[in-house]
């Protein structure tokens, strides 16, 4: 391995025990775990500081919140929680990474950090629709997972967004709360697998409106009230009530600074093996940046201090 020069500076930089790149449950936790440890982690929050979660009202599948919590409350809980133990966070975001180098280049703001171990732990971004109402109506009626948020439209009428497995896998769910799931896709068959397509077809509370995309989501201060669609096959517009959209639209996995200098699979997350342990030594990936499937503050958490721990270990292995 090559040895790192810093650039700008001329001066001797001081070099981390370990640098974490995100700030949502799982980036929190690994600091959390790595401050008890005395690791002095520097933590850099990216371009959403938080993660998901401060996207998200109310929290209540989180344990030891019987009452529930604002999303944006208990990452700030995690946060000061990750301080008290010694972590120093930096409110921007990685912008360049050398993992070829021993110590890894860093680089945040222009500024390089050199660091032993690295913990990537920057997320997935739920892909949405790019509607100016989306954005008004995010978490007033629009939401992007409905494990977090299903639970608040107890027999209501509410709106799927997409065709593939997520969409149905999303719509399925959410027929244990609401009193009807229609699923919008743009054309005029689904693209899920074939046993998520059966169970859709069978279920007596899911419909399917094809053909269709949304051209508006409608509502007042009270939240979502209607959705206006748009044939894709005539151009007609039309409106349909409901009082939730959830758009299913797939995840991006926050990697593109990692592209080519860790294993990542077809669709971007990063490869892990045994847990946390990516290809490069030393650098190890926690929550939805290589979990593409279950997606939940407590699972990302519970990564988050499987990666601490494995850093931990690995330091210790290289004489730390």
């Amino acid at each position: 391995m090559k040895e790192s020069a810093d650039r700008g500076t001329g001066k001797e930089a001081k070099v981390e025990n370990l640098i974490i790149m995100g700030s949502g449950p799982a980036g929190f936790t690994a600091a959390v775990y790595a401050g008890r440890a005395n690791l002095n982690p520097l933590l850099v929050e990216g371009v959403q500081p938080g993660g998901q979660l401060t996207i998200t009202t109310e929290v209540e599948n989180f344990p030891g919140f019987p009452q529930g919590i604002l999303g944006p409350d208990l990452m700030e809980r995690m946060k000061a929680q990750a301080e008290r133990f010694g972590t120093r966070c930096v409110a921007s975001q990685v912008s360049r990474v050398d993992l070829a180098s021993r110590p890894f280049v860093v680089e945040v703001d222009k500024e390089v950090h050199r660091t032993r171990s690295l913990i990537v732990a920057s997320g997935a971004s739920a892909r949405f629709l790019g509607l100016p109402s989306e954005k008004e109506f995010m978490g007033r009626g629009v939401s992007a997972c409905a494990t977090c948020d299903g639970f608040f439209f107890k027999e209501q009428e509410v709106l799927v967004v997409g065709g593939g497995d997520t969409a149905c896998e999303e719509a399925l769910f959410l027929t244990k709360f609401a009193r009807r799931v229609r699923i919008v896709h743009r054309r005029d068959r689904l693209r899920a697998s074939g046993i998520l397509q059966e169970r859709v077809m069978e279920h007596p509370k899911i419909e399917i409106i094809w053909n269709a995309v949304p051209d508006e989501i409608l509502g007042d201060a009270r939240g979502v009230s209607a959705i206006r669609l748009k044939d894709t096959v005539t151009g007609a517009t039309r409106e349909e009530a409901c009082e939730g959209v959830f758009v299913a639209i797939g995840h991006s996995p926050n990697t593109s600074v990692l592209q080519g200098h860790v294993e990542t699979d077809a669709k971007g997350y990063i490869v892990t093996y045994g847990g946390t342990t990516t290809s490069v030594p030393g650098v190890f990936a926690a929550g939805d940046v290589q979990d593409a499937r279950y997606r939940q503050a407590v699972t990302a958490a519970g990564s988050g201090c499987m990666a601490a721990l494995d850093v931990e270990r690995y330091l210790e292995g290289e004489g730390g």
